[in-house]
């Protein structure tokens, strides 16, 4: 049974949520940030990348950094551009990116669910990046950007959820600069509320897309809590997380490529070579999207090539290792390219197919990479199937869009007003 639970959100002022609603902290760089902060103080990556709002040079895991994200945070507050409401509620976000929709619930999830397992998750986490959300939180005293959960569809849910927008003005609708829309309707009648609770018990996992890193920092939060008052409170604010919920039928996975710097020694036609051993090579006269499972774009010296993995190089029965980024890595990226460990080899990077594969293009013909790979993307069910397995995929396996933007609705760990 997955348990949702309403919250007092804290929240911009609808006129002002276009302002101050941003992109997550993890999409961009400190210098980016600062940027878009320069050109809009009201953004929300004040809090978020509390740094950009520091001088240059300071360390984004100083305690000053975390102080700074808790005064920034206040001062939302202090000056009336965002309030929290008065009772819990639950939100309805709804994303429209060119034709593609998606609905989700906003809400808090259990935090003892996702310690069990109720809430799946599919990625490894690493200690600096839980240490830096555990931080965030705990000075903070908020959840300030959403977890991106995923359930398994029913339609008397999403049927549910279209009524209750039909039946409201929305509190928050705006067009972003990536041109998303992005629109918010509350959800603060008990009775609603109640239906929708009651809905959701009949759902039996949701499973994390986005922001593992954010539901392991808020369980060792909620841990911390726990240790300190001796004992487990399972209805402290501290054991909920602030997540958006959406049916799996309604998301989109875009491609996730690669990008090397180098062929490892070989020259281009040996390493053209060494990749027809594993693969069906054939020239593309065009930039290469594949279209079906198993089949590669390469980029390579001016020219496209269309990658097709042969019979026999991987175990299609097994989850992980028929995945297209486990095909490639097994196959290519490390026995020829010699990349070990994509997670910590400074020789790969990735860049997420909303940029298109024209950047890919750019990035290999301004000469800092030598190669470039495009991927098939990995399917919603692909991710579920892992996930219900126990197992983990590879890295740089996803990419969800549109991205949730931090600041639409916050959770707060405790009140939060002028007393502050």
């Amino acid at each position: 049974m997955a348990i949702v639970r309403p919250f007092r959100g804290f929240r911009p002022n609808g006129e002002l949520a276009e302002k101050i609603a941003s992109l997550p902290y993890d999409v961009m760089d400190t210098e980016e940030a600062r940027s878009k902060i320069e050109a809009n103080p009201y953004s929300f990556l004040t809090v978020t990348k509390s740094e950009a709002t520091m001088p240059e040079g300071v360390d984004p895991y100083s305690d000053e950094v975390y102080a700074k994200a808790r005064e920034n945070l206040v001062k939302y507050a202090a000056s009336g551009k965002m309030n929290q409401d008065k009772q819990p509620c639950f939100y309805i976000y709804r994303q429209r990116m060119n034709q593609h929709i998606q609905i989700g619930l906003v809400a808090t999830a259990s935090v003892e669910e996702y310690r069990t397992g109720i809430i799946k998750r599919h990625e490894l986490t690493r200690t600096e990046k839980e240490q830096d959300r555990v931080r965030h939180i705990t000075e903070t005293k908020a959840q300030t950007g959403p977890v991106f959960l995923a359930y398994k569809q029913r339609p008397e849910i999403s049927s549910y959820m279209l009524k209750l927008m039909a039946e409201r003005e929305p509190a928050i609708n705006f067009i972003a600069e990536d041109g998303v829309r992005n629109t918010l309707y509350v959800v603060d009648n008990p009775l609603e509320i109640q239906e929708i609770v009651r809905l959701f018990r009949a759902v039996p996992a949701f499973y994390i897309a986005d922001g593992h890193h954010r539901c392991a920092g808020a369980m060792r939060v909620a841990d911390a809590f726990a240790e300190k008052k001796g004992e487990k409170d399972l209805s402290a604010e501290y054991e909920y997380f602030q997540a958006v919920i959406f049916p799996d039928n309604m998301m989109e996975i875009l491609d996730y490529n690669r990008i090397v710097t180098d062929l490892a020694g070989n020259s281009e036609a040996s390493f053209l070579e060494a990749v027809k051993e594993k693969f069906d090579v054939e020239p593309a006269r065009k930039a290469f999207h594949p279209e079906a499972h198993h089949t590669f774009g390469m980029y390579l010296g001016g020219n496209w090539y269309k990658l097709k993995a042969k019979e026999g190089i991987f175990d299609p029965d097994d989850v992980i290792a028929s995945l297209d980024v486990s095909i490639l890595q097994d196959n290519l990226l490390a026995p020829v390219l010699k990349i070990g460990d994509p997670r910590t080899d400074s020789r790969i990077d990735f860049v997420g197919g909303i940029r298109g594969l024209a950047e890919l293009e750019r990035k290999v013909d301004g000469g800092k990479y030598a190669v470039a790979f495009s991927m098939y993307p990995t399917l919603m069910q692909e991710v579920m199937d892992i996930a219900d397995a126990g197992k983990i995929m590879p890295p740089k396996s996803t990419w969800f869009e549109p991205k949730l933007r931090d600041g639409m609705v916050v959770h707060l760990l405790e009140d939060i007003g002028l007393k502050f």
